[in-house]
């Protein structure tokens, strides 16, 4: 049956609260003529004002902690709401850089070499000598800090050695666990995955082209200034094709539903990896509604 009542769920506590709202606003300016829709906080009122708006069907656009790492997912199976996007455990197996890298590499899906590293062991004695000795002879003197679970590349940091301590710091400020990865110099590529009933469809591939010095982080992500959208991105039709099949199986291997949106980086001969996004932003400088235009669909 066709849902009439939608509930969009925006805001929150979470560093990305304020994207949701923006995506939360643009998928409601979308779809108003077509349904009666409310735009809801994530907040102390939300139970309440679901219930006062009858909702049919909930779209969570919330970025980062509760709405991608199954929180919010959680809570609207147990009040027995429909709700768009994937279930409580796809969502946090997706922003668990350590649980998804595990299930990617059940199909082989090349990945960035890392090493976890905990607070704990960076505060015993000699932990940061051990910590740098182990980064520098598995993975080389630039690499990646990322916070285990964080969204939008929040946290994220690429350092040299010599500046990786103040970065685990920094990283630790959110979340006990945190992953250093080798750095790939290379393209900034991703692939959205959009279900239509059945049929699981790869979308254009993307290539985010930023600034020179700088790369696709949180400022250059909503910045209308901050980030150049190449579609379809300048690849051969082999390492288009590759790209596709590896964001498919990435959506499968997490189980995810509706939609998804893998991130790469590109050399020269291979691609890596990085992470799936379960709720893609919607904002206009977005990339997952670049792509699905670019495929022939309006947001």
């Amino acid at each position: 049956m066709k849902p009439e009542r939608i509930a969009i769920i925006v805001g929150g506590e979470s560093t990305e609260a304020a994207i949701s709202r923006r995506s939360g606003q643009a998928i409601q300016e979308a779809i108003q003529d077509g349904f009666d829709v409310a735009l809801l906080e994530m907040d102390s009122t939300l139970e309440a004002e679901l219930k006062r708006h009858q909702t049919d069907l909930v779209i969570p656009m919330l970025h980062g902690s509760p709405g991608e790492d199954g929180g919010i997912q959680g809570y609207l199976e147990i009040m027995n709401y429909p709700y768009v996007g994937s279930n409580h455990t796809s969502s946090a197996y997706a922003i668990n850089k350590i649980v998804s890298k595990q299930l990617f590499s059940i199909e082989n899906l090349p990945m960035a070499k890392d090493i976890l590293v905990s607070k704990k062991a960076l505060n015993e004695p000699d932990g940061y000598a051990r910590i740098r000795k182990k980064a520098e002879s598995n993975l080389g003197q630039k690499v990646v800090v990322k916070p285990v679970n964080q969204g939008s590349a929040i946290g994220v940091m690429r350092v040299s050695l010599t500046d990786l301590k103040p970065a685990l710091l920094q990283a630790f400020e959110l979340g006990d666990l945190v992953l250093i990865e080798e750095f790939i110099q290379g393209r900034e590529i991703t692939v959205g995955i959009l279900e239509r009933g059945n049929i699981e469809e790869a979308l254009p591939v993307t290539q985010v082209v930023t600034p020179e010095g700088s790369w696709y982080d949180l400022e250059h992500r909503y910045d209308p200034s901050g980030s150049q959208h190449l579609i379809p991105a300048p690849l051969s039709e082999a390492m288009t094709h590759q790209l596709q099949q590896a964001a498919l199986s990435a959506h499968r291997l997490l189980g995810c539903r509706d939609l998804s949106r893998a991130d790469f980086v590109v050399t020269q001969d291979d691609y890596y990896l990085l992470e799936v996004n379960t709720l893609p932003g919607m904002t206009p400088t977005s990339l997952y509604p670049d792509a699905a235009r670019a495929a022939g669909y309006s947001l």
